[in-house]
């Protein structure tokens, strides 16, 4: 009678951590305390496959070898957020309760599917975006921030959108979408240091906005068409000082130097124990001096792929996420065939029951000399 009534306590345990480590690395939460060890038992408890959702989910994925905080992050969120922003936004609710495997299954291709038609919404949203900012911003990229707006565009990844301006121009920036009735909607995100949210309170209080809210990091606005030109001078003005002294002590911080013949599957998995890593517990930022730069590539629609060499032939693949048309990608392009100084973080590649170490790349310059 024991062994019976734990069974079901087990599932329940399980079925939640697999949630609750989902929910904490897709809405970003920081990996401290209980945080962390809430997505560390979920890591256990997916690998375990005990939730038929989130397995179906995984399945459609493609997910290969055992999920980590990466994957729960930028593969099964974005697919449970695509029924929200772009479908049914219960599709996501239902996949998660149900437990039958067939009907688990349907759901998961259901927002595997709704989650490509995103992408290429995203995309393109994106592309006329980012011609906006730069028409407005200029070749020298003068202004603090970035704020677009465009008929047509999907409420539903405009948040997304702002991220990769943010990203992109390394300003607090907003994507809207304007409406019927000249009235738009939009997201903005920000960089540290710039309280989007504070803002947005404010300007909604100066008659800006008629709605707004938000937090340091991201918010949300609802504005006229014609509020668009005075809602962007009051954010310059806003953030200016803030913006110019950001840029200029922009710096990324290494943790640590190796070469190509030390980036093995031991190296990873020694690291792999301070983790699991995301949002307040980052991973291992790496240094690799004086590579040679050995070939790069295009990978599918937006990512570029290349190879390091060290001095005593040992080499390490690379890849770099979105990399292509962005800066980053220039450099890579540009210093094919040359000594560089890569950053990144280590990670491994499994494909086809192979197991491979590649560096995630963040920044590359030029070795010099």
């Amino acid at each position: 009678m024991a062994q019976s009534s734990k069974a079901p306590y087990r599932r329940v345990l399980y079925l939640g951590s697999g949630q609750a480590a989902l929910g904490t690395v897709a809405d970003v939460v920081p990996l401290k305390g209980l945080n962390r060890a809430f997505v560390a038992k979920g890591l256990v408890a997916l690998r375990r496959r005990d939730n038929v959702g989130l397995t179906a989910l995984m399945d459609v994925a493609r997910l290969g070898g055992p999920p980590e905080p990466w994957h729960l992050g930028f593969i099964l969120g974005p697919r449970i957020n695509a029924g929200g922003r772009i479908g049914r936004a219960t599709l996501g609710v239902d996949l998660l309760l149900a437990d039958d495997p067939i009907e688990c299954a349907r759901i998961a291709a259901e927002l595997d599917r709704l989650n490509r038609e995103r992408q290429a919404i995203e995309l393109a949203t994106l592309a006329q975006a980012e011609a906006e900012a730069m028409a407005a911003l200029g070749i020298e990229e003068k202004g603090a921030v970035v704020v677009t707006a465009a008929e047509g565009w999907h409420p539903g990844v405009v948040g997304l959108v702002a991220a990769r301006l943010k990203e992109r121009f390394g300003r607090p920036a907003f994507a809207i979408a304007l409406g019927p009735g000249g009235i738009g909607t939009g997201s903005g995100r920000s960089i540290p240091g710039a309280d989007l949210g504070s803002a947005v309170r404010q300007a909604v209080r100066d008659g800006l906005l008629l709605k707004g809210g938000g937090h340091a990091m991201a918010a949300g606005v609802t504005l006229r068409r014609d509020a668009l030109g005075p809602f962007r001078a009051y954010l310059e003005d806003r953030f200016g000082a803030i913006v110019a002294a950001a840029r200029r002590s922009d710096s990324l911080l290494v943790d640590g130097a190796l070469t190509a013949g030390a980036a093995n599957i031991e190296t990873v998995a020694s690291m792999a124990r301070a983790g699991p890593f995301g949002a307040g517990n980052p991973e291992p930022v790496l240094a690799l001096p004086g590579h040679h730069l050995a070939y790069v590539e295009e990978a599918g629609q937006s990512h570029l792929r290349a190879r390091l060499r060290a001095g005593d032939g040992s080499a390490l693949n690379v890849i770099a996420f979105r990399a292509a048309g962005q800066k980053l990608g220039a450099a890579l392009l540009n210093n094919r065939g040359r000594a560089v100084h890569a950053a990144g973080s280590l990670a491994v590649d499994r494909w086809n029951g192979e197991q491979r170490v590649q560096l995630r790349l963040i920044d590359i310059a030029p070795a010099g000399g």
